[in-house]
């Protein structure tokens, strides 16, 4: 009976990847992290809805194909409303997803979904996120046409779901992610020396992530403590 409630379940994650990568490329990029973390989740690697429309900044690390969630320039944010729509399409047919996993554009995208959800504005279909695991997400900058329709209130009050944000100290886009990840209500950092990458996790990261896990695992012991922690469940 024990040896089956074990095998029974681990949170399922949606990892939404970065600007011209791929959700193939976000795998191998968490890739670094130990087995001790990643093993706690059952994670999914979607593609975006676009092909890049320009040159990917990975080209000389990883192989094509690389796509776009939304495209934004200094006047306007464009098909950001069709990018939720092919979110919540996904998740309504291959969920439920009890957390996201976003890197740099993906962790914009999985920073809002809490909110939305909130709001009733947007992936009302779907089971309310849990948790959300950042790395080197954005708040969207400030666009001369105002931002998007389902994005005018969603900064305008902190976002109450669990967070983890990991910060390269030269991250290029490092004081826009403290930003975001001011808006949120107690949120875990894991701030590394690198830069807009997935970082390996060292010693300090590694414990960071773990009373991240632990919280988690808090918040479902029934379901999830299988996946979360077997030491609860033996």
């Amino acid at each position: 009976m024990v040896g089956s409630q074990v095998q029974r379940k681990k949170p399922r994650v949606l990892c939404l990847h970065g600007f011209r990568t791929s959700g193939e490329i976000l795998k191998k990029m968490i890739g670094k992290w130990p087995e001790s973390v990643l093993g706690n989740f059952d994670f999914d690697f979607l593609d975006g809805p676009y092909p890049a429309r320009g040159k990917s900044d990975v080209e000389s690390i990883y192989d094509p194909p690389y796509y776009e969630w939304y495209q934004v320039n200094e006047m306007e944010c464009v098909h950001f409303e069709e990018c939720v729509e092919y979110l919540e399409d996904y998740m309504i047919k291959h969920g439920p997803f009890d957390g996201l996993l976003g890197f740099s554009q993906g962790g914009m995208l999985a920073s809002v979904i809490p909110q939305l959800q909130i709001e009733g504005t947007a992936f009302t279909k779907v089971p309310k996120i849990k948790f959300v695991i950042i790395i080197s997400g954005f708040a969207l900058r400030d666009l001369k046409s105002g931002p998007p329709k389902l994005l005018a209130n969603v900064y305008s009050v902190p976002i109450d779901c669990p967070s983890i944000h990991v910060i390269g100290e030269k991250d290029f886009l490092k004081e826009r992610n403290f930003k975001l990840m001011k808006l949120f209500v107690n949120p875990f950092l894991i701030h590394h020396s690198v830069g807009h990458t997935v970082p390996k996790l060292d010693e300090e990261g590694l414990e960071t992530m773990n009373k991240f896990i632990e919280k988690i695992r808090e918040m479902f012991p029934q379901e999830l403590q299988s996946g979360l922690g077997l030491k609860s469940a033996l």
